[in-house]
Formats: structure tokens, sequence, C-alpha cells
């Protein structure tokens, strides 16, 4: 567990952006710590055929609704990706030095951090399942 004066804060999110010549979605964070004189910048990339639609299979299924619905609930969905992908990085003490970092997906070489990846999927499937219904009515 990291000491509280070492916390990071996210300042700013912004995306997603769709990566060129790549299946990921990306989304640029500012994280800042309590120890650090300025924030750095996170790039997280949440990869469309191995972990968006993986995870979006497993709350809906085949997924119904107009073209614009499935781009909302593409956006909640990968967003919520990113975040959880951001803690796992933490826990993996790879946001820990002073430099930009790019949180790649898990795949690949990183195969071994999507079981944690899923554990935070399962623990907030249901509340984002509420955000996809409140927002966009699916």
């Amino acid at each position: 567990m990291p000491s509280t004066e070492n916390t990071f804060a996210i300042v700013d999110i912004s995306g997603p952006f769709r990566e060129p010549r790549e299946q990921v979605f990306s989304y640029d964070y500012s994280i800042q710590r309590s120890t650090w004189a300025t924030p750095h910048g996170v790039r997280v990339k949440v990869s469309i055929p191995d972990e968006l639609e993986v995870f979006k299979h497993r709350l809906f299924g085949t997924v119904i609704g107009s073209p614009g619905q499935q781009l909302m609930m593409s956006n909640i969905l990968s967003k919520a990706i990113a975040g959880w992908k951001i803690q796992v990085a933490e826990g993996e003490r790879m946001l820990t030095e002073r430099r930009d970092v790019m949180v790649p997906p898990f795949a690949g070489s990183l195969a071994h951090l999507f079981p944690k990846l899923e554990a935070l999927f399962e623990a907030d499937q249901s509340a984002i399942r509420e955000e996809v219904r409140r927002r966009i009515g699916i």
C-alpha cells in the first residue's frame, strides 16, 4: 500500500482519441503527487478488440441500439477501462517515477495484468450498466 504522502491525484483527463494505425482508444491523464513540483502525463491505451469489446460483450451480450447509442456506450466503457488501468498501473508501481508514461493494452507482454483489470470490472459492472441505462437508455 503506497503511503498517503506519495499518493497521486488525477488533475485532468482528455480523450478518447483514436490512435492511427492501432485498434485502440487512448486517454491522456495528468497526474500529480505531493512530492512533485508539476504534474506529468500518462497516456492510457484501451485496446478495442482485447479490452473494450470483451467487457462490452460481458456487460450487454449482443449490443443493440442505434450507432449513436453504441458510440456513447463505447465511450462510457472505454473511459471506465482507462480509469481501472490507471489503478492497476499505480498498484504495479508503473507511475512512481517523475516522467511521462504510456500504459499500453493489457495484452501480449502485459496480459498478466488483465486479471487485475477483470477484478475491477467485476466490482464496477453494475454501476457501469446503470450509467449506460441512465445516459443512453439501453
